[in-house]
């Protein structure tokens, strides 16, 4: 008696691969040719099942891997509803499922790193709907190549601005675009930061929720047209609060987070003109390998704020937001954006034209001309350009950390404060605020982020 081979078990999302993958493509005379040849038939059904042992096993190994999901996941490898855990899939059956599903009710969406617990929230798409009047033009704030930006208030309160992305051109850039800001988000909190709402799944819809910032962009205040005009102190507030986020994305985060697109247009100024560093859809997670110096990845970011070195070389470290830092602190300093194409070929690089001016002693040429001139504004822009020369230096191994960057703007802005209310009884700059961790020490600044 010949011994019977035990049964192949095999996962239901595999029969379609499988019938795919072990050659089942014969025409019916082929068919007949092996019915009338049981040896050859036999022989060939075995290999079949052993092949198709083998397949499921390095398969299954394969996609236990979790090293192959640390950072950006694959568009249909995500999905997740409220109160239930994260169901993670990668067949087209699925992704037919979640179509149909998403037609019938809302959905939160999170990664396998993200906190369930963050995103289970009351939120539902109809109270969005009715937060921003039926996404009224009325309630619109900003567009980018995301989508359009709404302000909205919530039932209890809350007012808050909701990411809404382009759904008749959404694909696989903004897919990850959309992944990548829901899964830094929930990584973060921090006052120079724009905290965390939620995020919501609604058919075609895909949302994300965050605080309202209400005083527009800090390119907005550079150009002026905003009504108040920043002077040297409230930028001096503005930039340091800046360099809080940045580190604390940098140094508090695990693993740690890399903006990639730190620019004024996403820097959001509040009406008592704090900093809260926003848009982290090209955000990239470090190396959680603490051996590991660099990510190799594909280039992303705004021309003029991008680290050469990591466009030479397509190798991304924290210390690419510090050379876009530095292009931000030339911005705020000449009020010029980094790239002028209507001036003269010599200032069309403003961080070029203006390092120029630095080595020639000219900072008062390079001044925005908005700023009020005297020493003590004098000497604090000359002292952030040099600042500034620093976190732009080409090799990324020469540049300060995001750390050295706050403490050395903290020292600028105490020189400024005292050299101000020296010359001056009431200073024209910032009372007394409190930084990050709580209140001021007027005579010794340590940067501490919290």
């Amino acid at each position: 008696m010949k011994k019977t081979q035990s049964p192949l078990i095999i996962r239901p999302g595999h029969i379609r691969r499988l019938n795919t993958n072990s050659g089942d493509c014969s025409t019916r005379k082929e068919d007949r040719r092996k019915s009338n040849n049981p040896a050859l038939s036999y022989i060939t059904s075995a290999a079949k099942k052993v092949g198709g042992v083998i397949f499921v096993l390095f398969f299954g190994r394969k996609k236990a891997d979790p090293a192959s999901s640390r950072d950006q996941v694959q568009p249909d490898a995500w999905h997740y509803r409220a109160g239930q855990s994260p169901n993670f899939t990668g067949n087209s059956g699925a992704r037919d499922s979640r179509r149909s599903s998403r037609s019938r009710r809302s959905s939160y969406d999170a990664y396998p790193e993200v906190d369930p617990a963050k995103l289970r929230d009351s939120l539902a798409f109809k109270e969005i709907y009715n937060a921003t009047g039926n996404f009224s033009p009325d309630n619109k704030i900003g567009e980018g190549g995301f989508g359009t930006v709404y302000k909205g208030t919530l039932k209890d309160g809350r007012v808050v601005a909701v990411k809404r992305a382009k759904s008749e051109t959404y694909d696989q850039r903004l897919s990850a675009e959309f992944k990548n800001e829901i899964l830094a988000l929930s990584k973060i909190e921090h006052l120079s930061l724009v905290r965390f709402y939620g995020c919501l799944e609604h058919g075609d819809e895909r949302l994300i929720i965050v605080e309202y910032v209400s005083n527009g962009t800090l390119r907005e205040h550079l150009d002026g047209t905003r009504s108040n005009e920043l002077q040297i102190g409230e930028r001096l507030d503005i930039a340091i609060d800046i360099a809080h986020g940045i580190t604390y994305l940098h140094t508090y985060t695990d693993p740690p987070i890399i903006h990639r697109d730190i620019k004024a247009s996403n820097i959001l100024i509040t009406e008592k003109l704090r900093a809260k560093v926003a848009d982290f859809g090209f955000a990239r997670l470090a190396a959680e390998n603490s051996v590991a110096t660099h990510i190799s990845t594909q280039i992303k970011g705004t021309a003029g704020y991008l680290d050469p070195e990591y466009l030479r070389t397509y190798q991304l470290t924290e210390k690419s937001d510090v050379y876009s830092f530095g292009v931000l602190l030339v911005e705020m300093m000449t009020g010029r954006q980094p790239i002028e194409s209507k001036r003269s070929l010599d200032e069309r690089l403003t961080i070029k034209w203006a390092l120029r001016r630095l080595r020639d002693g000219e900072v008062v040429v390079a001044m925005d001309p908005r700023l009020r001139r005297s020493i003590p504004s004098i000497h604090a822009v000359g002292r952030v350009l040099k600042l500034a020369r620093h976190c732009l230096a080409p090799s990324r191994l020469s540049r300060p950390s995001m750390r050295q960057c706050a403490e050395k703007l903290w020292d600028i802005r105490r020189e400024l404060r005292g050299n101000s209310t020296a010359r001056a009884p009431s200073s024209p700059f910032h009372s007394a605020r409190q930084n990050v961790s709580g209140s001021e020490n007027s005579e010794s600044v340590m940067f501490v982020s919290a």
